[in-house]
């Protein structure tokens, strides 16, 4: 039924102005303002993602919007220069090292959040 159509996906927000500044400035995104006070960020080779205000905006308690990078430790670099403050996580099966990055098997990642509280991530994908 849906295998041909072209999903997007979106996440909201508590100030789109905030918003707009993170996206545009900190993480270099396109960003288009649409109606409604809606935005959308245009990311390589995909659809748009729909960021759209909500004033009682919770955060989301996972992750969000992933970003593949080829080396997290570069990125990781370069963001925090920006200003980024990463995650810390210490749970018994699941640990960040000194440097944010979760290197416990898989693909080595690290989490971040925007300026509303949702949950972002740089994970390392060979190209």
């Amino acid at each position: 039924m849906f295998q041909n159509t072209k999903a997007f996906s979106g996440f909201s927000v508590h100030d789109i102005k905030k918003a707009k500044e993170f996206y545009s400035f900190v993480l270099g995104l396109t960003v288009v303002e649409g109606p409604m006070g809606i935005l959308e960020l245009h990311i390589e080779g995909g659809i748009p993602i729909i960021v759209y205000p909500k004033p009682n905006h919770t955060p989301a308690t996972f992750t969000v919007l992933n970003f593949p990078v080829e080396n997290v430790e570069k990125a990781v670099e370069q963001l925090k220069a920006r200003g980024i403050v990463f995650e810390q996580y210490d749970l018994p099966n699941f640990k960040t090292d000194a440097d944010n990055i979760f290197r416990g098997g898989g693909p080595k990642i690290a989490w971040f959040k925007d300026p509303a509280g949702n949950i972002f991530s740089v994970l390392e994908q060979a190209s």
